[in-house]
């Protein structure tokens, strides 16, 4: 731009003409007005050469009050031209970039301060963004427009102009002080480059921070894998024990990078991001979000790992569609590689998956390459997302953390680490997941189904289903600097070579893992489904009039909001009944009418299903649940025993259920639910003990179907424990107990009417069963045999009396005893038994 009228005339006819079309808006005006100086020169820079961009900076100038950019200003007695330059020259047609130097304006302005013609000078960047803002954008075609990181030539430029100039917006940055980088007196040339770089450093992260990282070069970060050290050795170590050319070996890893790596493309994020708008907004009634405020602010400066749980296969693109609306980079996602299927595998990778094989065993070549690629994500700071849990839960409750992952993140961060690791925990509870048949043929025995291209057809036959709402709660953020801090004292001083591998890494990356599980509960969102669950599957026949049902969940609600077990955990909004006509609403619960009111119940599908729900707050009620079950069998306890019988069992309940509190803390937590009772009517006090109600008053039923919620739990500790102790001191190996356990609790489930299958889930007795060897109640042997602690039988007992009803407690005794004799009864000849 000069002083030529002409070229001002033919200027201001383009910006008339463009603005036939184009609207354009400032945003954050306020980040430049406070500092800028109008008695010194002020200077406008935008990125790239583009008359469109300028002549929208020079109207929003207008509308401010600002400088004009195409006005002349003096600097000292020197006048320039125009009040802007261009940081880089302008690309072709089809988007070929020129050499980038420093703008002529730029050199002749610090001259001119270095010469001391003019005391200071300003620069304000300027931003524009064609487009819709990411959260009012509704059209996948625009997006195919939308601003990314690919150069943009001159005729991508004008299609953008034409399909996204509507809503155009121009975003100010505080000005830069030019004076203040002169006077370090580093030389014309040097501060010339230092000037040119900060810019455009300042224009790169400022469009990460609108549109997202830039990963464009995906090519070059699959070549660069292979070049890491570790992964060098791996290829020599794998052309000598294959005895192929390294060459081939070299083939093979980088065949193994592009299986892995992720092609994020910014136009795919946005463009699923239109796609599940229309999702959510068509299969749920919306997403409520909790506590994700905070985490805006807690975010800056780390590397953010997010860990949510994993209860549906949506849970991938629900995390990042949430990021994405409210302005925070969406993750990379660690993804199955069952998940790379055609057309849906390469979306979800454009999307941020990188997939990952089940197994690493006996491939050290893949392990290598996989290592290599999550330390890149790593050291350059991109937001990465991984499920703690491995899989998705089936049973709704929380499952045992996989370490994989967490390992790998820990050996990365001690290796080298340019930013400290921020985990996120995040929990999603959903009011019916889309999985829901898949999930209930599986708890009920069924073989589970391998992915397939055709599920998509199914999730579209279910949309005549309504699906109710998401709940999503960020939880408390885990610095991974404090936790190595107060595990490991001394890591910082330790050896951090690539091949480091501490001694201490797997016990620590157990206690990391049990910490985010933890954080993942606190996070629980309690939804009407799941509190209706909880009540109707505490009675006998899942079924309870309308008036007991809504009773009931008033009191759940008064409880938990007496005593919440945490700040993270979010309750529903509504009475019982209420909430009752919403579950109602998602046909999840039946009901039958007759002359005496509503019978509410569960049909067999649902009941079944229902457990599913339950277990998904399972260990909020745990401990209540607990409390209120030592009264079924007693009619007073005191303080002291009641906080005896809870320590006693407290370290199961907490391996199984993940809950929050130290043994050092229940105490004081118990008091507060004992008040909460007592408050309540489920309670009185009497000195230095608790009674309960009279057997025919509604409190005691209201506290008997409390107790219930954790019976089943409590069943299988005297289930384990009572093979145990029949078959004796090193008898039975962990494995041996399992199955065991499995039958019997299978048997049980026949026998008294348990129409809950999770209850004889394996899984569930392995976990249980660790955490007995992980708490020194069982050791084991050199053969494996288990021992046990000589005061677990009178523990088992005295606690079972408490809890457990004397018709259960004997049909386990005597499943255990006849197993016992059977085993120990000679068996007669073959030709005695004909």
């Amino acid at each position: 731009m000069t002083r030529s009228p002409v070229r001002r005339l033919i200027f201001s006819a383009l910006r008339r003409l463009l603005y036939l079309w184009v609207r354009s808006e400032t945003i954050n005006q306020s980040a430049f007005t406070l500092k800028l100086d109008r008695s010194k020169p002020v200077f406008y820079v935008l990125q790239q050469a583009s008359l469109s961009d300028l002549a929208v900076l020079d109207v929003e100038c207008a509308k401010a009050g600002l400088p004009r950019p195409v006005a002349d200003v003096a600097v000292g007695e020197h006048v320039e031209p125009a009040a802007f330059f261009f940081l880089n020259p302008a690309a072709s047609w089809f988007g070929r970039r020129s050499r980038l130097a420093a703008p002529p304006a730029l050199v002749r302005l610090v001259g001119a301060l270095e010469h001391n013609a003019v005391e200071n000078a300003q620069i304000i960047p300027v931003s524009v963004f064609w487009g819709q803002s990411p959260n009012r954008e509704t059209s996948a075609w625009k997006l195919l427009f939308a601003d990314s990181w690919a150069v943009t030539g001159r005729l991508r430029k004008l299609l953008s102009i034409l399909v996204l100039g509507r809503k155009t917006r121009v975003q100010f940055s505080a000005p830069i002080q030019l004076n203040e980088l002169v006077a370090q007196n580093k030389g014309h040339e040097r501060t010339l480059r230092m000037v040119h770089r900060m810019l455009r450093v300042h224009f790169r992260n400022q469009k990460t921070a609108v549109i997202g990282p830039d990963l464009s070069h995906r090519r070059n970060l699959v070549k660069g894998l292979v070049h890491g050290p570790q992964v060098r050795e791996a290829i020599r170590e794998e052309a000598a024990r294959e005895n192929i050319a390294l060459d081939k070996a070299e083939a093979r890893a980088l065949r193994y990078a592009n299986e892995i790596a992720s092609d994020y493309a910014y136009t795919a994020v946005r463009f699923l991001e239109v796609v599940l708008s229309w999702f959510w907004n068509k299969i749920y009634d919306g997403i409520r979000v909790s506590h994700i405020e905070p985490l805006q602010d807690a975010v800056r400066g780390y590397e953010v790992i997010y860990v949510p749980c994993h209860r549906s296969h949506i849970d991938y693109l629900l995390l990042s569609y949430l990021l994405f609306r409210n302005g925070l980079t969406p993750p990379h996602i660690a993804a199955g590689i069952n998940l790379n299927m055609p057309v849906i595998g390469g979306l979800l990778r454009r999307g941020g998956a990188f997939f990952m094989r089940r197994s690493f065993k006996g491939n050290p070549l893949y392990t290598a390459v996989f290592n290599e690629y999550l330390h890149t994500l790593f050291s350059r700071g991109f937001p990465v997302e991984y499920f703690v849990e491995g899989g998705r839960s089936r049973t709704g409750r929380m499952l045992r953390p996989k370490t994989g992952m967490l390992a790998l993140t820990l050996r990365s961060y001690l290796r080298s680490s340019r930013l400290p690791i921020l985990f996120v925990p995040v929990y999603v509870g959903y009011e019916r997941v889309l999985e829901g048949r898949t999930y209930l043929g599986e708890l009920r025995g069924a073989a589970k189904k391998k992915e397939s291209i055709f599920d998509i057809f199914k999730v579209i036959g279910a949309l005549r289903q309504r699906f109710g709402q998401v709940w999503v709660n960020f939880g408390e953020p885990l610095k991974l600097n404090e936790f190595l801090d107060q595990e490991q004292p001394g890591w910082r001083q330790q050896n951090h070579a690539p091949e480091f591998r501490p001694d201490w890494l797997n016990a620590t990356t157990n206690r990391l893992a049990e910490r985010i599980a933890q954080r993942l509960n606190e996070a629980a969102a309690v939804n009407p489904v799941n509190l209706v669950a909880l009540a109707m599957l505490s009675t006998s026949r899942q079924a309870l009039d309308r008036r007991s049902l809504a009773r009931i969940l008033d009191l759940y609600q008064r409880l938990l909001r007496a005593v919440p077990y945490s700040p993270h955990t979010t309750l529903p909004e509504g009475d019982g009944e209420a909430l009752i006509a919403y579950v109602q609403s998602l046909e999840l619960i039946a009901e039958q009418k007759d002359a005496l009111g509503d019978i509410l119940y569960l049909d067999e599908q649902n009941a079944v299903l229902m457990t599913y729900y339950r277990n998904n707050v399972m260990h909020i009620f745990a401990l209540p649940a607990l409390l209120a079950s030592f009264f079924q069998s007693s009619s007073r306890i005191s303080r002291a025993q009641i906080l005896s019988y809870s320590e006693a069992l407290y370290p199961y309940l907490r391996a199984e259920l993940f809950m929050r509190w130290e043994v050092e803390e229940l105490a004081a937590v118990i008091d507060q639910w004992l008040a909460a009772f007592v408050e309540q009517g489920l309670l009185k006090v009497d000195g230095e003990n608790y009674v309960r109600p009279a057997p025919s008053s509604r409190q005691f039923v209201l506290l008997t179907l409390l107790s219930r919620v954790i019976v089943q739990t409590l069943q299988r500790f005297y289930m384990a424990t009572s093979l145990l102790l029949n078959s004796g001191q090193h008898s039975l190996t962990a494995e041996e107990l399992e199955n065991l356990c499995t039958v019997m609790a299978q048997r049980l489930s026949i026998l008294h009417g348990l129409n809950a299958p999770e209850f004889f889930d394996k899984s569930l007795f392995r976990h249980f069963i660790q955490g007995l060897l992980e708490q020194n109640v069982l050791s084991a042997d050199a053969n494996g045999k288990l021992g046990y602690h000589d005061d677990l039988g009178g523990v088992a007992e005295g606690v079972a009396k408490r809890v457990l009803p004397a018709e259960l407690r004997l049909s386990i005794r005597q499943v255990a005893l006849e197993r016992h004799e059977d085993e120990v009864t000679p068996q007669p000849d073959a030709d005695q038994r004909d």
